[in-house]
């Protein structure tokens, strides 16, 4: 069995139309520097004839500057840079009609963030907040963002590079393919649980659990790809679907909360929607004490 652990560039030219990707121009926006977040792969390409968007990890890649980031870690400079991508992007398509929005495609692969003392101190968690704000913002003003997991989607670096998008999806586990927040050892240490314990609750409960088929029944994965080649069609029909729910006006049948109403479809996440509830309930109850003008609105 092929697997594309470590093979972002080879992912990018098996999914987009053949010679076609631009590395380092999005938009108006060119990244000249390749010394700057040489982890990151950003550029345009087109799929299906038409330009993306194509963001993806390098993991032959390594960031002198900061050792840690290396095989594909998103570092301090990679955030950022992904970020620019995403603006950029935003901005190219200001003036353009929804349904001409461009795609973002997200190939990710990565073990995680780079969590080096010199990468805290300068700001690490505010270049992964401020890429996943990009793409937020990236959903919001119409842009398709579909996630293809080829390889790692790890932690805090799945969180900006993954979990943001309109769609993920992954190939199976049977290619390498690993999904997960936190591994069983660390949720251990954190919870003060044995480890047989938590290899027990991963056998039937999808939040121990790691892996793409689990992931999937908790709603973070859209569709799983069994085959390689295949990959480039599921990414167009995504980005279609995608598209047709946003000119439907059914946004929140994408991103976060798509998965999350997608995961109690799958039993993975039965729970969330009492939850959901209790909390609105809870909070309608005692709004009108601490709403702006509620006191006012009393007085009179």
């Amino acid at each position: 069995m092929e697997s594309l652990i470590g093979q972002g560039r080879t992912a990018i030219e098996l999914i987009c139309d053949p010679d076609s990707f631009a590395e380092g121009s999005v938009g108006a926006k060119t990244f000249a520097d390749p010394d700057f977040g040489p982890g990151a792969v950003v550029g345009t390409a087109k799929l299906d004839g038409k330009p993306v968007t194509v963001i993806a990890n390098d993991a032959d890649a390594f960031n002198e500057k900061f050792p840690v980031v290396y095989a594909g870690v998103i570092g301090m400079e990679e955030g950022y840079k992904m970020a620019q991508a995403v603006y950029a992007t935003i901005a190219a398509d200001a003036d353009a009609p929804k349904e001409n929005k461009r795609a973002i495609v997200l190939i990710v692969d990565t073990p995680g963030n780079g969590p080096g003392k010199v990468e805290e101190i300068f700001g690490m968690n505010k270049a992964t907040g401020a890429y996943q704000l990009a793409l937020a913002e990236a959903r919001y003003t119409g842009h398709p963002i579909v996630a293809m997991v080829i390889g790692r989607a790890i932690s805090g670096a799945f969180l900006c590079h993954g979990l943001q998008a309109d769609q993920i999806l992954s190939l199976d586990s049977d290619f390498g393919t690993m999904i997960h927040v936190m591994p069983l050892t660390s949720i251990s240490r954190i919870v003060k649980k044995d480890m047989e314990t938590l290899e027990k609750l991963a056998e039937s409960n999808p939040v121990f659990a790691a892996g793409p088929r689990f992931f999937s029944r908790l709603g973070g994965v859209e569709e799983i790809v069994t085959n390689i080649d295949d990959m480039r069609a599921t990414i167009i029909r995504h980005v279609g679907e995608v598209r047709a729910a946003k000119l439907a006006g059914k946004e929140d049948t994408l991103g976060p909360w798509g998965r999350g109403a997608l995961g109690a479809e799958r039993g993975g996440r039965v729970v969330r929607p009492e939850v959901l509830k209790l909390v609105a309930d809870e909070f309608a109850a005692v709004s009108g004490k601490y709403l702006p003008g509620a006191a006012l609105e009393g007085a009179a």
